[in-house]
């Protein structure tokens, strides 16, 4: 099913009763009826050529979104609080065409999207990383993120461009900061552009943020070019090469950190900030896969990166 207009859809924790975007109101514990939809409606694959984003209840409320280019997904309120946070996942696809609504569907019948069957599929390990340029409060050299989103809201959708909101809420030493993540991402760009609006204990406030890219246990290479306002990473997954990078006006740019650690998905390479007197910040980021053909190696990432402008 195709829609000619945008949608307007807003979700909160309530949203385990939710509906699919494409297919109308149901239950997520009916998993006879998913299963069902699955079949009969999502893995018809029609193969467009859409920007397309949608909540996910059937997988743990996942949100996803995609372009023609690259795929990504954040984890929902029904995802466990251990092994998982708001890092943003990357979906590697080499199709220009949407793949979401399949792999997912493919999910529910047991065949993963950790798999490559002839379109791409999801390597990409995220856990309670940063994952491809989530943020985190900065305090005293130590990061403090979200786990999962409380709400989301859907603004654009199914053309030439996909647009959402995600509410984020949690606890930091300093007090409980809201985040109302604004995400868009148009055909074409390898990038979404991220307009978020902080708060503290309920007021705009300026706050010191990092925004991370996780280079899994330190394994990925790391570059940062101040004057371009971008960090970036690169590594080898599955024998291929992947950029992943963030970018923000030069002149908001505070400070990079590349930190290794020993524990698990908390090495990164940070970009530091500081939200205005509004709680306002804007930067870009994503990633570009080797397979997919347009950029295949370090240098042409980083080009890619320093390309671009917010």
């Amino acid at each position: 099913m195709r829609f000619n207009r945008p949608l307007f859809i807003k979700g909160t924790l309530s949203t385990l009763a939710c509906s699919f975007m494409l297919i109308g109101c149901q239950s997520v514990t009916n998993n006879s009826e998913i299963d069902k939809q699955s079949k009969n409606s999502m893995l018809k694959n029609e193969q467009v050529v859409k920007a397309y984003g949608r909540f996910v209840p059937e997988r743990r409320d996942d949100f996803a979104w995609e372009n023609d280019k690259v795929a990504f997904r954040v984890y929902g309120p029904a995802a466990p609080l251990k092994g998982h946070s708001s890092g943003v996942d990357a979906w590697f696809k080499k199709v220009d065409y949407s793949i979401i609504d399949k792999w997912y569907a493919q999910h529910m019948l047991g065949i993963s999207y950790h798999v490559d069957h002839g379109e791409g599929y999801d390597p990409y390990h995220t856990g309670i990383s940063r994952g491809v340029g989530a943020t985190a409060v900065w305090i005293d050299g130590q990061p403090y993120a979200a786990h999962s989103y409380k709400t989301y809201e859907v603004h654009e959708n199914n053309g030439d461009n996909v647009s959402f909101t995600l509410q984020y809420e949690w606890m930091t030493p300093i007090g409980i900061v809201k985040e109302m993540k604004t995400i868009s991402l148009p055909l074409g760009s390898q990038l979404f552009e991220v307009n978020s609006v902080f708060t503290l204990d309920g007021k705009p406030a300026e706050l010191p943020i990092a925004i991370g890219v996780a280079t899994h246990d330190g394994k990925a290479q790391t570059f940062y070019d101040r004057a371009n306002g971008h960090v970036s990473a690169w590594e080898t997954i599955d024998d291929y090469g992947v950029g992943t990078g963030a970018l923000i006006d030069p002149s908001k740019i505070e400070g990079i950190e590349d930190i290794k650690s020993d524990v698990k998905d908390e090495s990164h390479i940070w970009m530091l900030t500081t939200t205005d007197a509004t709680g306002s910040l804007n930067y870009k980021a994503g990633f570009a896969w080797e397979v997919a053909g347009d950029i295949t190696n370090q240098q042409a990432w980083d080009a890619y990166l320093d390309n671009v402008s917010l």
